[in-house]
Formats: C-alpha cells, sequence, structure tokens
C-alpha cells in the first residue's frame, strides 16, 4: 500500500476545490481519520448525479440525510423519499451526546443540533402528509405497464387504448376512466371502435382490463385522480434554506412497483416543466431515489432507454439525482455511466453472487491507491464509505476510504405529533387535501350510453305508435338520418370535451418524454 502520507496528501490536493462543496467526511489512513483531508462535492457539480450504495445497515440512510441538509443550508431544494420514516427527523433538531460529540472530533467537524425546512408528502394521502395524486393521462401508457406488469404486446395495446382516448375527447383522470374506456370497446356498443383501432385485439383488451382490477383491489384508486401534484411546488426555499420534501411510502412492499413509477413521473414531469440552465453554480433541486432497484426490475428496453435519457438530459435544467440502493449492479449500465459521484458504503461476498457483484463494484472506479478495493469495501464500517466525485474540472477525484460526517437533524423519525402539526400549518394542505372528480370518461361514456338508450327507446315507441294506426292512411316512413361522422374524429373536434382534452396539457409531460402521444 501507498505510504500513508502520500495518500493524504493525494486526497488533500483532489478534494480542493475553489467553489462551495457538500462536506462529506474525513479520510480515514491508517485507521485514523485526517481531518485535513476532507473529502467533499462541488456543489457545482452536483447536478452531474450520483450513488450511494451499500449493503443494509450500513448507514446509507444517514449519507442521504447528510447530503439533504447540507444541500438545504446552501438554498438547494432536496426531494426524497422516506422508505421508513427514519428521514422525517431531519425537520427538528438532533440530539447531542458524548459518544456523538467524540465522533465529530475526530473528523474535525463543529456538530450543531439544527432542523431544516420539511414538507410531508404521502402517495394519494396514504399516510399523514400532504396527498400527492397524478391523473392517468400524464402518467402515460409506458409508465403504467410498468406499474402493471405488462409484457411489450399489452404495453403497445394500452398505447392504443390512450390514443383512442386522446381521439375521442375522453379525459383519462382516474382508473375508473381508463375502466371505463376498456370496458366501452370491448362492449357490443364500442366494438366498431375496437375494429378501428386495428391492433387492439378483444383478448389483449380483456387482459389489461383485469390487471387493473386487480391493481385497483391493492388500493391504487388513491393515487390517480385531482388536483394533481404541481412539481414547481418541490422547489422552495424559506429563510434562505431549500425546503426538504419527504414522500412517506406506507406498505412499500405491497406496491414496489408503483412507487418506483411515481417517482419516475415526477422526474419527467419536472424534464419538461424546466427551462434549460446549463451549468450553474448550484443545482436547483437535488432528487433522491431510493430503493432505486425497484424502478429498474423487470422494465422494458423502451422503459430502460427513457430513464437512461431523462437522467443524461435533466442535469441541464438544474436537476441532480441520486440513485440509493444496495448494489453498483441494481443500475443499469447506461444509467451508471452519467453518475459523477459514487458514495460506497460496506458491500458482503458471503454468496458467489456477492462476490461477482463486488469484483464489478471495483471495476467501477478509477484506479486508486488501495492494492485490493475490494477488501476495503467489505471492511468498511457503519458510517464510512469509499468515495469518489467529479472535480469541478469533471475529472474524477482519487478513490477515498472516508468516515461520514453526522448529521445535525434528529437521527430518528420526527414525533408524531411535530409532524401533524407541520403537514397541517403546511400552504400545500390547502392545494391538495380534497380530491376533485370533475367530468371525465366514466361520465362521458355513461351520458353517450344513456343518450343511445333514450333514443333507442323513441324509435321503439315511434314504431309502436305506427303499427297502431288505421291501414287506410299509412304514415309516410320516415328514415333515421344516419350521421356520417367519418369516425370519431369529426363528432369531437368542435365538441367541448375535445376542448376540455386540449386543456390538459398535463397528459404531455410523463408521455411526452417517454414517447408516447404528441409534445
Amino acid at each position: 500500500m501507498a505510504e500513508t502520507a502520500d495518500v493524504v496528501e493525494t486526497v488533500k490536493q483532489g478534494y480542493a476545490f475553489e467553489g462551495a462543496a457538500i462536506e462529506l467526511g474525513a479520510l480515514l489512513a491508517g485507521d485514523e481519520p485526517k481531518p485535513d483531508a476532507a473529502v467533499r462535492i462541488p456543489l457545482s457539480m452536483v447536478n452531474r448525479h450520483g450513488l450511494v450504495a451499500g449493503a443494509t445497515g450500513t448507514g446509507k440512510t444517514k449519507t442521504l440525510q447528510l447530503m439533504a441538509e447540507q444541500l438545504s443550508a446552501a438554498g438547494v431544494s432536496v426531494f426524497a423519499a422516506d422508505i421508513k420514516g427514519d428521514l422525517s427527523g431531519i425537520s427538528q433538531p438532533g440530539q447531542e451526546s458524548e459518544k456523538l460529540l467524540a465522533r465529530t472530533r475526530t473528523i474535525g467537524q463543529e456538530w450543531t443540533a439544527t432542523g431544516f425546512p420539511t414538507e410531508f408528502y404521502a402517495l394519494g394521502g396514504q399516510g399523514a402528509g400532504v396527498p400527492i395524486r397524478a391523473t392517468i393521462t400524464s402518467v402515460g401508457p409506458v409508465l403504467l405497464s410498468k406499474v402493471l406488469g405488462l409484457n411489450d404486446v399489452q404495453e403497445s395495446s394500452l398505447g392504443l387504448i390512450f390514443h383512442y382516448a386522446d381521439k375521442a375527447g375522453l379525459t383519462l383522470l382516474d382508473l375508473k376512466d381508463l375502466r371505463a374506456v376498456i370496458q366501452h370497446l370491448t362492449s357490443e356498443e364500442g366494438k366498431g371502435d375496437l375494429k378501428e383501432l386495428g391492433g387492439l385485439s378483444a383478448a389483449t383488451a380483456g387482459v389489461i382490463l383485469r390487471a387493473l382490477i386487480g391493481f385497483a383491489d391493492q388500493g391504487a384508486e388513491a393515487f390517480f385522480g385531482e388536483p394533481e401534484f404541481d412539481t414547481a411546488d418541490l422547489m422552495q426555499q424559506r429563510d434562505g434554506k431549500g425546503v426538504i420534501s419527504l414522500l412517506e411510502l406506507p406498505n412499500l412492499q405491497d406496491r414496489p412497483a408503483l412507487f418506483s413509477t411515481f417517482l419516475m413521473w415526477l422526474l419527467a414531469d419536472l424534464f419538461h416543466d424546466l427551462p434549460e440552465i446549463g451549468d450553474s453554480d448550484k443545482p436547483k433541486l437535488v432528487f433522491f431515489f431510493d430503493e432505486a432497484h425497484l424502478l429498474f426490475n423487470d422494465a422494458s428496453k423502451a422503459f430502460l432507454d427513457s430513464i437512461a435519457q431523462t437522467v443524461r438530459l435533466i442535469r441541464s435544467k438544474g436537476v441532480g439525482v441520486f440513485f440509493v440502493t444496495q448494489s453498483p449492479t441494481d443500475v443499469p449500465d447506461d444509467v451508471l455511466a452519467q453518475l459523477g459521484s459514487r458514495v460506497q458504503h460496506q458491500l458482503r461476498a458471503h454468496t458467489p453472487n456477492d462476490a461477482k457483484a463486488l469484483k464489478a463494484t471495483v471495476n467501477t472506479y478509477p484506479e486508486s491507491a488501495y492494492p485490493d478495493l475490494g477488501e476495503v469495501i467489505t471492511s468498511l464500517g457503519i458510517g464510512e464509505a469509499v468515495i469518489t466525485v467529479m472535480n469541478e474540472r469533471g475529472a474524477p477525484t482519487p478513490v477515498a476510504w472516508t468516515r461520514l460526517r453526522a448529521p445535525e437533524s434528529l437521527m430518528a423519525p420526527s414525533d408524531p405529533a411535530a409532524m401533524q402539526a407541520s403537514v397541517d400549518a403546511s400552504p400545500r394542505r390547502s392545494k391538495y387535501a380534497e380530491s376533485i372528480d370533475r367530468e371525465s370518461a366514466r361520465e362521458k361514456l355513461a351520458a353517450r350510453l344513456e343518450e343511445g338508450a333514450r333514443k333507442q327507446a323513441e324509435e321503439d315507441a315511434a314504431t309502436e305508435a305506427a303499427k297502431e294506426k288505421p291501414a287506410t292512411k299509412k304514415a309516410p316512413t320516415r328514415r333515421t338520418e344516419k350521421k356520417d361522422d367519418g369516425g370519431i374524429i369529426s363528432d369531437v373536434v368542435g365538441s367541448s370535451a375535445f376542448k376540455d382534452f386540449m386543456r390538459t396539457a398535463a397528459r404531455e409531460i410523463a408521455r411526452g418524454m417517454f414517447k408516447t402521444g404528441r409534445r
């Protein structure tokens, strides 16, 4: 191994940045922390994205908390999913202890108990936070197919169903709307429309319908509808500090695909709405994608390509994305190659698959002063990590075995009463708390059926009346003029439904990013 003095000097020079930086910790050399060899990330390079990886219980959540605190202090907004509820304590000052202060002194950290401005959200209101919802239209068929576990053929067919709803002016706000459209297409009244779609079979439509019913039975109805969340609300400041938005995820194990896909919708929505800003001194927002492996599991190639494209392009809009997962091998190569910062906590190598993952992890790092980086990674203690980041010139910094700083906020779940008081006082509550059920596809199709039934009843009554008239004076036969609508489009172009559809601009967000629908 290189001499300790050489390693210390290399790290000191490699992490000496001119601009503001996120302080991560101090180099460990010879089992001793070196406070004068600080390890940090340039604030201007945070939007080059990053990875926080490591086995369960090695300190990934605390690293996320540490980074979120410093970003907030620098005026940068933060979004993170609070999987286990541990992050909610970031809103309250931490608790001082001798053990904590002894650790912080060894790495040169001047620790001060501090709370940070926080907004609490919950998917569909299932939890204490302010409800977050999205419409079915804006989520789009590609993301929805990921949630439902559809294959490529079924995904393509779902795209045709969305296309039909667009053309027919049938606004898709919630799952009931989408089910109503599919039920219409597979009914006697809708078989003509189904035939016009061409590539959609009744059998495939039935499969999708059953998947939607099962999805709704899992409680997913609450996640879709209006008012739809405005992602601009994630970029807020209070007293010069960036607001940290935490998304509560109860019962994640029951709906892992929904959670990951909803986060991807948020990211795609941001990509659509934010203007290009190019390089800047600091990002507008940093997005922490916890349990990132859920996003990539069983994903189609089209979905993975869209993720890679979003990550590649969104940095120029001032958004940094950090994936948090157990192993770097959870992240596809096309995405992993775009992550400029790596914070690797301990990996374990107890099985052949673990050993293979460890070898792959080591191969993603630049050349280091450690002769066996794999041994270093398996030897890391809790709160330690192997780190390399992108410096201000865009080059990788030296690989550094680092003892991480301690968060200054509460490293435990927030007091429920304090959390509820924060939610009740939030200006977002009045905006999103109550769901809205305006006229959409379900109501419009029901009205269409009622109108058809009424006309049929009138025609039947007229026929019966004609039969009862005296045979001496036969009533002239009145032909019912058949409206030549040339299909569905000419019926709806001038209608209020079509105009309503045009006003639903949110559909262009995720669907435009994920190559469905028109921009």
